[in-house]
């Protein structure tokens, strides 16, 4: 079996999480925090991509598969390579499909496919990752080394407007029917993907929202700006979602998890 083996949380791992994270907010309280050290990171609040904290990170807790390390190297030297998603992001992303027993899944905007490969080599057999993009050419550097890893079969990939895509699906019936969906496509059309999602996802579903800082830009979004007014808007949206609990991760470009109730 080729598959690398993912994380597995033992109970009293959890239970001592757990336990943590209610005295690191005793701590806070208690004004006990240490401030933190400013070298180690960005004018954004996020862990910068040459920082050696993030190195650390890479190399404690990544557990790539040789193939997907080979789209990685790949993807890296594209022009537009920044584009791919951060592999620690990817892996998380795997972990949570893995954790959820996920057999359908959505991925909006694929580029050269390391999240897609990173998330068919955990579903079953019987998976499948709907993929949507409107450039093949992109992906087309991925199809050779996801037919290499053997998952081929488990990646659809669409190339057609994302919009389209979903209301093909809707339209199909495949409402609550998506375990997962990741969204990571043009930032303009973020709402209505969020919205579609939430339609084509079951309950106890995850839809996993990218660049949700756009580089610090949410922050104060310039009226030119329509990627980052969009986004914004979005996070506000998402803040007071009642259809939705939340987590905003500052990994990569910023990740949020809306969990459907």
């Amino acid at each position: 079996d080729s598959k690398m083996p993912l994380l597995s949380v033992p109970k009293e791992v959890a239970v001592g999480t757990a336990m943590l994270g209610v005295a690191f907010a005793t701590g806070m309280l208690a004004g006990k925090r240490r401030p933190p050290t400013p070298a180690t990171h960005t004018e954004t609040g996020m862990i910068g991509k040459n920082s050696p904290i993030r190195q650390y990170i890479l190399d404690h807790s990544l557990r790539e598969h040789p193939i997907l390390k080979k789209l990685r190297l790949l993807t890296a030297d594209h022009p537009w390579g920044r584009m791919m998603v951060s592999c620690e992001q990817a892996q998380l992303m795997a972990n949570l499909v893995k954790l959820i027993k996920a057999k359908k899944v959505i991925e909006i905007g694929v580029f050269t496919g390391y999240n897609a490969l990173n998330m068919a080599l955990v579903l079953p057999d019987n998976g499948r990752v709907i993929a949507c993009d409107i450039n093949e050419d992109y992906a087309k550097i991925g199809k050779p080394l996801w037919k290499e890893a053997g998952v081929e079969h488990k990646i659809d990939l669409r190339i057609k407007p994302a919009i389209q895509t979903l209301d093909e699906l809707l339209a199909n019936g495949e409402a609550e029917t998506f375990d997962f969906a990741f969204i990571d496509a043009d930032k303009e059309s973020y709402n209505e993907y969020y919205e579609k999602c939430l339609r084509l996802i079951k309950k106890g579903g995850i839809i996993a929202i990218d660049n949700v800082f756009w580089n610090g830009k949410v922050l104060k979004p310039r009226k030119d700006d329509l990627a980052a007014q969009s986004i914004h808007r979005l996070n506000e949206k998402i803040l007071r979602d009642a259809r939705v609990n939340i987590s905003m991760l500052p990994m990569g470009d910023g990740v949020t998890l809306a969990f459907k109730l």
